[in-house]
């Protein structure tokens, strides 16, 4: 298989099942982010701090592939086979967010991303997934998006939020309040 193929040279791509759109399309921007998402998980992976997470963390990127495949894929084309995502997937990430919020203090106010490096690139991460779910939710407006990718988008920002918490808990980073100035 070649790396290039010379057919995108245009500014166009193809979608799965063959469609040719603009590399511009909103579709294309939506799963481009997907795949930034899960670049940005790959390095929130590979933070020491989340050596016991990384489990967890592989399984939150080959559910982004999903995604991925998914809003890669011509709307209404039932003949391209692609993998699924599940009520459980989203099940999972709840389960986590539960098991990290118990050894977390309760939150008093609202928290300013960094303090480490690892907690900061999980908050990078966390934004993108919300930019990400913001795109998702526009593409909706246009053509139907499984509605479980959408709500996976948001249970993993909310999973990322957690884990940044508990990541800063683990290195003894104190989170720094917002205190707005009135």
């Amino acid at each position: 298989m070649k790396i290039y193929t010379k057919t995108g040279d245009e500014g166009t791509t193809a979608l799965f099942g063959g469609k040719r759109v603009s590399k511009a399309d909103l579709r294309i921007d939506t799963y481009g982010t997907i795949d930034e998402l899960n670049s940005y998980i790959g390095l929130v992976r590979d933070q020491p701090v989340n050596q016991n997470r990384k489990e967890i963390l592989i399984e939150v990127q080959d559910r982004l592939f999903t995604i991925g495949s998914i809003l890669a894929t011509e709307p209404g084309n039932t003949k391209v086979k692609i993998p699924a995502l599940a009520p459980s997937d989203i099940t999972q990430l709840e389960q986590e967010i539960d098991a990290m919020d118990t050894q977390l203090p309760p939150m008093k106010f609202f928290v300013l991303p960094g303090g480490h490096p690892s907690v900061s690139f999980g908050h990078v991460a966390r934004t993108v997934c919300r930019r990400a779910e913001r795109l998702t939710i526009a593409l909706n407006q246009h053509e139907k998006v499984d509605p479980l990718v959408i709500q996976y988008l948001n249970r993993l920002s909310d999973y990322l939020f957690v884990l940044c918490r508990s990541m800063a808990h683990e290195l003894q980073i104190e989170e720094t309040a917002w205190k707005p100035r009135m």
